[in-house]
């Protein structure tokens, strides 16, 4: 015989079921909260939790910590949330930034990339270093190519794709120059920044990142024609057309 559900039985599996479906819509309500925008995103870490939150480490305007951190302020929409799904896909290694980012959807990346491009890039302060002969000329006799192709004459960027370098802690572009070279960053197309920093010396990367952390930070280049005709002189240098990426990328 089946088993006969008693009255009792059968109201406390209503009143749980019942319990369960109000729950449902108000977890869903609180966690879209947490996600309403990029700004809500950055302070609150989204669904990831408040050891997420952007500003922790990036600041409340976005500025870094002025050490190790970068600042995100200012930098280009699109640029941002490649790095963001790079770092959710583990194409950019990184142990606290590839759990964050992998915490947030698509359309979140999108969101919190979108809030710290809107931001005005913070004035840079103190005097200005020397300009480093190596970022304007390069070192053609190493394959050393010109920074100023990709990165423009005060680092604030060519094109889309040509991150702001200006205004960067100097501890920070040291590590990724560094990360470059020893192939532990890989997420650049077709290998153009590995090659591009191959030759660098350890006193050229200081002397690039001590005189970047001091250059003003600029807006991209307001003119698309001016950006479409920097992009175009970059592709056209051999370093930026070394075919497919290598096997060992």
């Amino acid at each position: 015989m089946r088993p006969i559900l008693t009255f009792s039985a059968l109201t406390s599996f209503a009143l749980a079921a019942l319990a369960m479906a109000s729950c449902h819509p108000i977890a869903n309500e609180t966690g879209a909260r947490f996600r309403a925008d990029g700004e809500t995103i950055a302070m609150s870490g989204g669904e990831g939790g408040a050891a997420n939150a952007c500003f922790a480490c990036h600041g409340l305007e976005g500025q870094g910590d002025g050490v190790s951190v970068p600042r995100l302020a200012g930098l280009d929409a699109g640029y941002l949330q490649k790095q963001m799904e790079d770092y959710a896909a583990n194409v950019r290694h990184h142990d606290v930034m590839g759990p964050i980012a992998g915490w947030l959807s698509h359309e979140d990346r999108r969101a919190v990339s979108a809030y710290y491009a809107a931001m005005s890039p913070p004035t840079v302060e103190g005097p200005a270093r020397p300009v480093p002969a190596i970022y304007f000329q390069g070192a053609p006799e190493r394959e050393v190519e010109a920074c100023v192709t990709c990165h423009g004459p005060t680092g604030q960027g060519v094109g889309p794709g040509n991150p702001a370098l200006s205004g960067q802690p100097a501890a920070y572009t040291i590590d990724q120059i560094e990360r470059w070279q020893a192939r532990e960053r890989r997420n650049d197309p077709r290998g153009v920044m590995t090659d591009a920093v191959a030759g660098l010396t350890p006193s050229e990367t200081r002397a690039i990142a001590a005189w970047l952390e001091t250059s003003p930070t600029l807006p991209a280049p307001a003119s698309d024609a001016a950006s479409a005709s920097a992009a175009a002189t970059a592709a056209a240098r051999p370093g930026a057309s070394r075919g497919e990426r290598r096997p060992d990328r």
